[in-house]
């Protein structure tokens, strides 16, 4: 797949870019800052873009602006987040922007390749790939909430596998259950949550992540 990349470090992007093509993907476009990345997406119009969220020349949010800027014109670009922490804010304001294929992972998790290129083609597809850590954390902190403080242990480890874009078979595979016991225990999480169930696994995994980070 053809593939905008942006990151500042120079051994963490030439590092991508290698391991990107022996995969058979083509970096179109690999760019260091916000402007750049901006011209590089509209002129490319890639298949995915994998995009560090602070970039060059303020490092605080250019690289998601640059994003959410490229979807005005092509709202169903794929993009795959990437940042040193957790910061809900960043992965809210990507779901909020409406399109499919989005996905929010921490740098360290590039370490794991095979989960690496595994969120890039679903992101591509049109799925959502979030980091497990991030849903972890957006859980915790909407703890107190009692409709989110109501779901069980079980019920948690559920929505934490739903919000990686996970099917109900690769959850039932990941957790040893059923599909009948996963498609119960995602019913009783929308119910407890007020939210209603979607067709669509994406469309799922964006109303649970846009609520858990009101």
């Amino acid at each position: 797949m053809r593939i905008v990349l942006a990151e500042d470090h120079f051994l963490l992007r030439d590092g991508l870019i290698r391991l990107l093509q022996a995969y058979g993907h083509e970096v179109v476009a690999a760019v260091d800052n916000g402007s750049d990345l901006l011209a590089a997406l509209t002129a490319e119009r890639p298949d995915v873009a994998i995009v560090d969220v602070r970039l060059p020349p303020n490092f605080t949010d250019e690289g998601l602006r640059a994003v959410l800027s490229a979807r005005r014109t092509m709202p169903d670009l794929p993009v795959l987040l990437l940042s040193q922490y957790v910061e809900p804010l960043y992965a809210r304001e990507l779901l909020a922007s409406g399109g499919r294929g989005v996905g929010y992972m921490l740098k360290d998790r590039v370490t794991n390749g095979s989960q690496f290129l595994d969120s890039i083609r679903r992101v591509a597809e049109g799925g959502t790939a979030m980091d497990p850590e991030v849903i972890s954390q957006l859980l915790v902190r909407k703890e107190r909430d009692e409709s989110v403080g109501s779901l069980s242990a079980r019920e948690r480890e559920v929505l934490e596998w739903v919000a990686q874009g996970r099917s109900n078979a690769g959850i039932a595979q990941g957790l040893f259950i059923t599909e009948k016991a996963v498609a119960k225990h995602i019913s009783s999480i929308f119910t407890k949550l007020g939210l209603l169930p979607a067709d669509a696994d994406n469309r799922r995994v964006l109303a649970v992540l846009a609520y858990l980070d009101q």
